[in-house]
């Protein structure tokens, strides 16, 4: 942590010099960098860093955070595995975002006091306060304690996530408190340097009242009464994130810098997971009919048809309701919004189409071969079908299938997503509503009822894909999906433990009836519900904030177990995850799911004696699988 500890007088070299050569400056340095240097120049620095360059979107957005919240196909972190390389280069990113938000503070206060304060600096200090509480956050939530004091010119003490979590909603409270709502706007050659709101106070208001939800929501599980005060002072201001014009928000560009799309690396495939496809078929009871031009209406299965079955390449060694099955088609039904997200294998003609990777042809080689083991082989044609694949050790089925984990074989993330022509989320109205709807399912007091609140998140979900045609009947939908959830809200009616479907045997050609499980979440109230109204809500929230707020979905499912995630595969042992066995890879365990970030060995190395401080706070061994404060549920 101390490598990273940046003195005030180093940063305004830094960003003066990015100006004008040092070596032309006649006066005293720190003099002249404080007098001419603005504050602004930090905070644009810092939210313009945290959108993450090519380098380290790759790492963390895609590869950690995606991966462990399982919105693609990838095992990685998912499977027990970190790499120490991305979390030293995080590390050092993080640190500069929040050596940057200090450094607004500090030389806001340094202006001030030498007589060379501006109107906006009090306001903008306290703009600077609510972002660094955001990054704060997004620190503890990835690797757990750390120094409230650090990145602010002095050697930090470390601090428990309690005490993180803590300091974090009094900055909200208190920042928020200070603000002049009626100080104006500065002009554009200085509100330009905020890339997320232009410095307009009251949005940073709203912004600091939702992310004080989001933060008290977080703990809920393991400090109650805290979590319930704050939340309800913050959502009793009615003033937080309510319509997507509050949205916080960052425009993307194509390039190779900060404000490159997160997703953009081409050779990230991004895959639909298993996961998102269970909560996605069948959810609302839309017709796929209704959703897909005509050409699309032959590849439609029956709603009680799950697929070919193929013993000798596809596994079976998992939780995952789908496994074993290729489904040669369509599904019958599915929530709007996952045709919006992700192109069907050989849609050339829709708009979101990827052909990412450019430097290969594999977006346009739909098909794939299966090997038997008399040595015969079949070519599947992966045209117009909709498949996704379990993480996890396939072992010799794995490498029978020349289907799965490649790109134009199954859906993948819609172009609109993977070239740099959107505005990243950091947080939207949806999850406004949902975490009032969770708090008000708690008996919290809230400005609008659970159900209100939760209709409202999936309204503007549907408005945000463009699906808003499909609201009214997708709210009342009695339907399951693969996991045994509906939509509407009132109907909690648990669904049976199995349910009836039809594969096709590939020697016959005939129809078979099999028994299909719903999955039995045992993280989860022990497994006892999967269609209860919080399990809606998490589920809601979830394809909601599919794909730019993976970090949030992941804290969700360590706070909860919620929504349901199938264990990894298990043809041969998982070394990271050895809790699985194919004795019990029917029931989950938070032992089978990532929990956190390994501190990096840069911090070790440099900072022991902080390090060692760290390790106690956490209260276990500085592994990936030791759950955090608030998600020991």
């Amino acid at each position: 942590m101390k490598k990273y500890i940046i003195t005030l007088l180093v940063l305004i070299f830094v960003a003066f010099s990015g100006c004008k050569d040092f070596e032309e400056i006649n006066t005293d340095p720190l003099s002249a960098n404080i007098d001419q240097v603005q504050p602004e120049y930090f905070l644009n620095s810092s939210i313009l860093g945290a959108q993450q360059d090519p380098n380290i979107a790759e790492r963390v957005f895609v590869l950690y955070w995606k991966t462990a919240a399982r919105q693609h196909l990838s095992t990685g972190i998912a499977g027990g595995t970190d790499n120490d390389a991305w979390s030293v280069e995080y590390w050092k990113y993080i640190s500069q975002w929040l050596n940057n938000a200090n450094a607004t503070i500090q030389i806001a206060n340094e202006k001030k006091a030498k007589g060379q304060g501006l109107p906006h600096y009090d306001n903008l200090i306290q703009v600077a306060r609510i972002w660094r509480a955001y990054l704060m956050s997004e620190f503890s939530d990835n690797f757990g304690p750390q120094p409230i004091q650090a990145f602010q010119a002095v050697n930090p003490d470390f601090n428990s996530e309690k005490e993180v979590y803590y300091y974090i909603l009094e900055e909200l409270k208190d920042a928020v408190g200070k603000i002049d709502l009626n100080q104006p706007v500065p002009a554009d050659n200085i509100s330009k340097y905020d890339l997320a709101y232009k410095l307009k106070w009251n949005l940073w208001v709203k912004y600091a009242n939702s992310l004080r939800m989001r933060i008290a929501m977080r703990i809920s599980e393991v400090d109650p009464a805290k979590a319930k005060s704050e939340f309800e002072a913050a959502v009793a201001t009615n003033n937080f994130i309510s319509v997507s014009s509050e949205n916080f928000s960052v425009a993307e560009k194509p390039g190779w810098d900060a404000l490159t799309g997160v997703m953009s690396r081409e050779w990230n495939s991004q895959l639909l997971s298993a996961t998102l496809n269970n909560l996605y078929v069948g959810l609302g009871g839309i017709n796929s009919a209704d959703q897909l031009s005509a050409d699309k209406h032959s590849a439609i299965r029956d709603e009680d048809y799950i697929g070919i079955r193929y013993d000798e390449q596809f596994t079976k060694l998992t939780n995952d309701p789908s496994a074993g099955y290729w489904l040669d088609g369509i599904p019958n039904k599915m929530d709007p919004r996952a045709y919006k997200t992700f192109y069907i294998p050989g849609d050339f003609n829709n708009p979101i189409y990827s052909l990412y990777p450019t430097y290969t042809n594999d977006a346009k080689t739909n098909y794939g071969e299966l090997k038997f083991s008399d040595n015969t082989t079949i070519t599947v044609n992966a045209v117009n079908t909709w498949n996704a694949f379990t993480i996890g050790n396939w072992a010799e089925k794995g490498q029978r299938n020349g289907l799965r984990g490649l790109i134009g074989r199954a859906p993948a993330l819609g172009k609109q997503y993977r070239e740099s022509a959107n505005s990243r989320i950091f947080f939207a109205s949806w999850e406004s509503y949902f975490l009032i709807a969770e708090a008000a399912l708690k008996g919290w007091s809230t400005p609008m009822s659970d159900e209100a609140a939760y209709n409202k998140g999936i309204q503007d979900s549907f408005t945000y894909n463009g699906v808003s045609q499909f609201y009214g009947q997708y709210i009342a939908s009695t339907d399951y999906n693969r996991d045994g959830t509906s939509v509407a809200y009132s109907h909690i009616s648990e669904p049976g433990a199995t349910h009836t479907m039809k594969y096709k045997d590939p020697a016959t050609n005939n129809l078979v009836s099999v028994s299909v499980n719903y999955p039995v979440n045992t993280i989860y109230k022990n497994g006892a519900f999967k269609n209860d109204k919080l399990t809606k809500i998490i589920t809601q929230k979830y394809l909601a904030n599919m794909p730019w707020l993976p970090l949030e979905s992941w804290n969700d499912h360590r706070r909860l177990g919620l929504p349901f995630f199938e264990n990894p595969a298990v043809e041969t042992p998982l070394v990271n995850l050895p809790a699985i066995t194919t004795g019990n890879y029917m029931t989950n365990s938070i032992k089978n799911f990532p929990q956190r970030l390994r501190y990096p060995s840069s911090f070790r190395n440099s900072d022991p004696d902080g390090y060692q401080k760290a390790v106690q706070l956490l209260g276990a061994e500085d592994a990936i699988l030791t759950p955090l404060w608030w998600a020991k549920h």
